[in-house]
Formats: C-alpha cells, sequence, structure tokens
C-alpha cells in the first residue's frame, strides 16, 4: 500500500475569469496530482513583486497524494501550461499559478524546488488562505505553526477575504 501524504498548495490568477481559472486548477489537481480534501475561500491580494498589474485571486487548497515532491511539482507545472500559463516576467500577471506550500513535514532543498515554500513566511497573501485550513499545521524549518507565521509577518499588502 502506498502511503498517502497531505501537502498544502497555493493557487492564484489575475488574469480572465480568476475565480474559473482557480476552479479549474482545483479540478485538474484533483484528478492528476491527488484528492481536494479541502479547500479555503478565495483572497483578493495586491500583486507582489511587481505592483504594476492586476489584482489577484488565491486560494489554499489541502491535498492527499501518492506522489513524490518532485512529480508533484511536474503535474502541477504541466496543469500550469495546459491553462495557457506563460512565463514571460519574473512576478508577472499570470492566468495560473500554482505553488507547494507544504508537502508533509518533509524539506526538499534542491535547485528548481524548495519545500517548504521559501518565501510562505513573509508573504500575507499565501500565510492568510493556508491559516484558514492549516492554521495550526507546523512549519517544518521554522519550527512553528501557520498561525504564528501569520501573527509575525511583516508583510502588510493588502488581502481580503471574499464572501
Amino acid at each position: 500500500m502506498i502511503a498517502m501524504i497531505t501537502a498544502y498548495l497555493l493557487t492564484g490568477s489575475n488574469l480572465g475569469d480568476r475565480e474559473k481559472q482557480l476552479e479549474q486548477a482545483a479540478a485538474h489537481i484533483g484528478l492528476q496530482a491527488g484528492r481536494v480534501t479541502s479547500h479555503s475561500s478565495l483572497y483578493e491580494t495586491a500583486p507582489w513583486g511587481k505592483t504594476d498589474q492586476p489584482a489577484f485571486l488565491n486560494q489554499a487548497l489541502c491535498i492527499t497524494t501518492d506522489l513524490s515532491p518532485q512529480s508533484l511539482m511536474a503535474t502541477l507545472l504541466s496543469i500550469e501550461q495546459r491553462m495557457g500559463r506563460v512565463r514571460a516576467e519574473r512576478y508577472g500577471p499570470r492566468v495560473i499559478d500554482i505553488d507547494i506550500l507544504l508537502y508533509d513535514q518533509v524539506v526538499v532543498e534542491e535547485d528548481l524546488l524548495r519545500i517548504p515554500h521559501t518565501e510562505l513566511p513573509f508573504r500575507r497573501f499565501a500565510l492568510l488562505p493556508l491559516a484558514e485550513i492549516a492554521g495550526g499545521c507546523w512549519h517544518p524549518n521554522l519550527r512553528c505553526s501557520i498561525d504564528t507565521l501569520l501573527q509575525q509577518c511583516q508583510d502588510q499588502s493588502p488581502v481580503q477575504r471574499l464572501g
């Protein structure tokens, strides 16, 4: 029997029908990467890194998967590409973005893959939706909860829960 791993992802979109893009991404993830067991509310967030672009919608997803971290990342990149993601500029606008925030308590430090996501503690737009569904979850490197990281986060960018 293959062990199932719990992973937390962040989806984001700021082009086209943002809500539909996130719904489609979650559906693709459920079919190809693992079972989506919970999801956060939608959050409208200010663009980060490159501010002269439309606001994002973000949503955290919890999945159970039997994929390795590397296979999960390859699957997510494939989903992004099939949904029309173009990587034209760093932090630029995008139809869809899917990041692995946490993969159980596993730490991966490779050239093209870092888990937990290295920027998670510094990005309110990722911490807020993640805290909604996994506030008590432990960050394996920083040895504190997601709720604690959110309380300590210095990022004051606007993040508004929808609905």
